[in-house]
């Protein structure tokens, strides 16, 4: 008896946290994209502005201080917000147009094609995304547009990976069968009955690598191989403020906040999808 009363308040409860999950990473990542979208309209200094004293504190004229250029940190700050998206946005784009792509073909193909896919998958997932992306950059060179496309590709084996899965998984259903006796061909069965069930665990998964793609640009900065000067990226912040740490801590402490923001926000709509897609949460519920 008392288990029956309890059951429905676990299940309240869970519902209710993923709400709130969703909501606080909404809210999150919402403050990142209104930094991005104000940058490109206004700025409180142009970006090669170097009238502010080297390395100033917080005041009413530089929010949070200067670099050791003389350049206001919260209009780099801004840019470097743009900049997170952009490249966020742009590799998750070419990893789901890839990784779909080649995971519904895997799934769909003969089992000698299907198998060869799925070792070549198996071999790009080996290499940390990090690391082929630097690979990638340092062939093409640096530049914003190199990196969007190395982490790109870096995360599309992944999400092609999963979509093989969970398309197999739907492929296995009756109604798949009866689809196929009807006539209806690959395509229809596709984007009629495949896309529509997978999407939502997809989604989850591509917040998650839009965190991921996120931190992978951060470090390429930092490492002097993402977006070349001007391009303020997070990343090359951190880099230019770690020895003037001691004397101007907001260099490092508000640039490293703002990732951490970024990338908790993405992480708690993942999970948020996560829980209202999952089919024995919605049960729950």
């Amino acid at each position: 008896m008392s288990q029956e009363i309890l059951a429905p308040r676990r299940r309240g409860s869970r519902g209710t946290s993923s709400r709130a999950t969703l909501i606080l990473g909404l809210a999150l990542t919402g403050v990142v994209v209104v930094l991005a979208l104000v940058s490109l309209v206004w700025l409180p200094y142009a970006q090669g502005d170097t009238s502010g004293g080297r390395l100033e504190g917080a005041s009413a004229a530089h929010w949070i201080g200067t670099d050791k250029l003389g350049r206001d940190l919260f209009t780099q700050l801004m840019i470097g917000a743009r900049i997170a998206l952009s490249v966020g946005a742009g590799s998750v784009a070419i990893a789901a147009v890839l990784g779909i792509t080649l995971g519904l073909v895997a799934a769909f193909a003969r089992p000698w094609l299907d198998d060869t896919l799925s070792a070549w998958l198996d071999v790009m997932i080996a290499f940390p995304v990090l690391l082929l992306a630097m690979l990638i950059v340092a062939v093409q060179g640096a530049s914003l547009g190199s990196v969007i496309l190395a982490i790109g590709l870096g995360m599309s084996a992944v999400i092609a990976r999963l979509t093989r899965v969970l398309a197999k998984r739907v492929l296995q259903e009756q109604y798949i069968t009866a689809a196929r006796t009807s006539g209806t061909r690959w395509l229809g069965i596709v984007f009629g009955h495949v896309l529509p069930n997978i999407a939502p665990m997809l989604a989850s998964a591509l917040a998650l690598q839009f965190g991921i793609a996120v931190l992978a640009e951060a470090s390429l900065s930092y490492l002097g191989l993402g977006a070349p000067p001007p391009n303020a990226s997070w990343g090359r912040l951190l880099q230019e403020a770690q020895g003037t740490v001691l004397t101007a801590p907001l260099g490092a402490i508000v640039p490293g906040l703002a990732l951490v923001v970024l990338v908790l926000g993405v992480n708690f709509i993942a999970d948020g999808l996560r829980a209202f897609t999952d089919p024995t949460t919605r049960r729950a519920r």
